[in-house]
């Protein structure tokens, strides 16, 4: 059995916050006797005083496994979408193993954080991994950014590529300075916190991102990390000028990166150009790789969210999941505007049926692009992640 039970609070003190998602948990718990509580996450608005909201919870519940983050928006099936505001999620279960980890210096060693999270998270499983769910560090407090393919590789190479890993890195409202993010009463800048579910537990993803690929397809023909110097033999800068004339490259016209020959693609954003013509993406993107020039619409970027779930509930293997996590591209915030809102509404309208939802808005999310593939670090995706146990 799996009860997934929510708080969330916008009330913009920390104390006042944390009180009431604390006592929404407590009134919901009265209701499951004898279930215990494994685990939890919470996503917090930059502001809180986080140290503050770990301290109360683990007053209250100081058994569980704790991990979160700050974010660049919050979301529950309570209030939404909502920005400065705090939510906590708590895992009961009697069949489920859920167990966090932690690793430290993920921008310097990535691959041995990633290691020493998976290992202290799995020392106390007495079942395989089945799913893992993380929630690193982006911007950290030196200005400096860690690389979530890394990270990714990382949780892979200590996990097994048979284990899908989702989830999304830490975000900071925008301001791209220091994202933090949870471990226990702890507050970190530089970690990569993790769940790993074990045991009785069913689930599914689905993706969607929405931008629709124009023009023909082309080949990467130089690039080493996040550079692409060339696409089909000119300068990345000019293969974009093909169709943006002289506007710069921005979030609203990523690259789609396809999965080897499939129809199936992740998104890279172009940050920064050169003199030279070559373009910083957001991630990296592989040299010989395929790509295509994208185009957004906002009806287009919002149906996506549609197919996202979509995609979770066909492949669902029980009846109905207990609850649902999404992370959502903190891009996709930013060129919605007064329309992000609809992201979690649309989920609502298409679920008709009343099950906990909490999620975030991230700096990159994690997650395959099909069942049983392999996982991806994506942009401007909306990922829909069920969980259950029926």
């Amino acid at each position: 059995m799996l009860k997934v039970i929510l708080g969330h609070s916008d009330d913009p003190d920390t104390q006042e916050a944390t009180k009431d998602v604390i006592d929404r948990c407590v009134s919901q718990l009265r209701d499951l006797p004898g279930i215990p509580i494994k685990a939890g996450m919470i996503f917090a608005a930059i502001d809180f005083d986080h140290a503050l909201i770990l301290k109360e919870i683990q007053q209250v519940f100081p058994e569980i496994d704790l991990i979160g983050c700050t974010t660049d928006g919050e979301i529950s099936s309570i209030l939404g979408f909502q920005q400065d505001s705090l939510t906590l999620m708590l895992f009961c279960s009697d069949t489920i193993d859920i167990h966090a980890g932690i690793g430290y210096g993920v921008k310097e060693n990535s691959l041995a954080a990633a290691q020493q999270a998976v290992q202290q998270a799995m020392q106390k499983c007495s079942t395989p991994a089945k799913l893992c769910v993380t929630l690193p560090a982006s911007y950290l407090a030196d200005g400096s950014t860690t690389n979530g393919e890394l990270i990714l590789a990382g949780l892979k190479s200590a996990l097994g590529s048979e284990v899908p890993i989702l989830g999304g890195t830490a975000g900071d409202q925008f301001r791209f300075k220091t994202a933090y993010q949870f471990f226990g009463n702890e507050v970190f800048t530089d970690a990569l916190p993790i769940l790993i579910f074990s045991g009785d537990i069913l689930f599914s993803y689905g993706t969607g991102c929405g931008w629709t690929p124009i023009g023909r397809k082309s080949i990467v023909t130089k690039s080493h990390g996040t550079v692409v110097e060339e696409i089909d033999g000119v300068s990345a800068l000019k293969f974009y000028q093909r169709y943006l004339g002289d506007r710069q490259p921005t979030a609203e016209n990523p690259l789609a990166v396809y999965e080897g020959n499939s129809d199936r693609y992740y998104m890279r954003v172009p940050n920064t150009c050169t003199p030279t013509g070559s373009i910083n993406f957001l991630g990296s993107v592989p040299e010989q790789a395929t790509v295509q020039m994208t185009d957004f619409n906002r009806d287009d970027v919002l149906y996506a969210v549609k197919t996202s779930l979509q995609r979770a509930l066909k492949n669902y293997p029980g009846k109905e999941p207990d609850a649902i996590l999404l992370f959502s591209c903190c891009c996709r915030r930013w060129l919605l505007g007064t329309r992000a809102k609809e992201e979690y509404q649309i989920i609502k309208t298409e679920l008709g049926k009343e099950i906990p939802i909490c999620g975030f808005y991230t700096y990159g999310e994690f997650s395959p692009i099909q069942p049983q593939g392999y996982t991806y670090y994506h942009q401007e995706t909306f990922v829909t992640l069920l969980i259950g146990t029926k």
